[in-house]
């Protein structure tokens, strides 16, 4: 027997066989971890295939950093994606309108349904950031970052503007989580990956702030201002939902009350700062492009 053979073909299985290992591993852990305890055989075994499943995928991980490296190198829809931001713009917006007012609609049957000003302030927010996104694409996908900087720098303090509306719907939210103690209630696993998203989420839209600045566009900007605002709300709902979900009863109501208004209130001062910023920055731009004119 050729154990060489056999021991390579165990640590470094066929690409085939690791892609149909993911999801049976991660159906039976979280089969395991939600219905069975940790001394059943069942789970044991889901463990260990678990265990090994994330082995080989680590073993894999350099060939698959070359890999995509050379798909993003030499396939020709790779390098459209990477070259032309204008395209990365437009779909990221376009996405994020229709996932914001599909979102907005479902809350804002849900509040008609239960009469709920708690749904109707969560629609109102996303319905806010899906309009905002909608104002951009307009302008984004009929003319070139720059191209008409005018007209972009008014589109940047319109969406200042249009986020100092949008806090008062996000202290409607906070408020209805300090006062009415509503909130999220989710599976641990569930919160565990929204966690997760929501954490990768900000970790994006501040890169994206940050690097999407070269490109000299205020339409640009004022996009990934909408993403990152988003990302902080989420933070506020997130942290909303683990104390529901992982709360054992020793955080009391008022403690609660003062964390997640502290929390509200900080995350409101800084959309309210990032509006003013958006707003006297076009407002000095707009004056010396109209001071140079003359």
């Amino acid at each position: 027997m050729d154990w060489k053979r056999l021991g390579r073909a165990f640590l470094f299985p066929h690409i085939a066989v690791m892609i149909i290992l993911l999801p049976i591993s991660v159906f039976f852990l979280v089969y395991s971890m939600v219905y069975l305890g940790t001394e059943s055989v069942i789970a044991i075994l889901s463990y260990l295939l678990s265990a090994y499943t994330l082995t080989v995928w680590c073993f894999r991980l350099p060939y698959l950093i070359r890999l995509f490296g050379r798909i993003r190198k030499e396939n020709k829809y790779a390098l459209i994606w990477q070259n032309d931001t204008r395209l990365r713009v437009k779909l990221s917006l376009y996405g994020g309108f229709i996932w914001n007012g599909a979102y907005a609609l479902l809350q804002l049957c849900m509040g008609i349904w239960h009469k709920s000003y708690w749904f109707g302030s969560l629609a109102c927010y996303y319905l806010s950031l899906a309009l905002m996104r909608f104002y951009l694409v307009c302008h984004t996908k009929k003319h070139k970052p720059g191209e008409m900087m005018a007209a972009e720098l008014k589109k940047y303090r319109s969406c200042g503007v249009a986020f100092l509306v949008m806090n008062l719907f996000i202290s409607l939210m906070v408020f209805f989580m300090v006062y009415w103690n509503r909130s999220f209630e989710h599976h641990e696993i569930t919160t565990i990956a929204l966690a997760a998203y929501t954490f990768t989420s900000l970790t994006l839209a501040i890169i994206n702030t940050v690097k999407y600045r070269k490109y000299n566009s205020p339409v640009y900007s004022a996009s990934k201002a909408i993403s990152l605002a988003s990302a902080t709300v989420s933070v506020l709902t997130l942290e909303s939902t683990m104390l529901t979900t992982f709360g054992d009863g020793t955080m009391s109501l008022t403690g609660r009350r003062i964390l997640l208004g502290l929390s509200g209130g900080v995350i409101c001062i800084f959309i309210i700062l990032m509006a003013v910023y958006m707003i006297r920055r076009s407002n000095k731009k707009i004056r010396l492009a109209k001071a140079g004119e003359k």
